[in-house]
């Protein structure tokens, strides 16, 4: 339950913010400064795309901030 209310939260901010979900979280992982490599999965040539496209969003203070109080609340939601 808690996974999924912590997966709905960062949806949520994606929609919020007109981006996509899976780049919006692949897009984080990569701005994290002890991140050496971001392993992708994609099943089809689309989701390589945006997949890969992730390289090149910023994503704004705003949507840190947000992912970052969904994580406040929920820090472990898989324990």
């Amino acid at each position: 339950v808690e996974a999924e209310q912590a997966t709905a939260d960062y949806c949520a901010i994606a929609r919020q913010y007109g981006l996509d979900p899976a780049q919006m979280a692949l897009a984080f992982v990569t701005s994290r400064p002890f991140v050496t490599s971001n392993i992708i999965g994609a099943t089809t040539l689309e989701q390589l795309e945006s997949n890969l496209a992730s390289t090149s969003l910023t994503l704004s203070d705003e949507v840190l901030q947000a992912i970052e109080a969904v994580h406040t609340r929920q820090p472990n939601p898989s324990p």
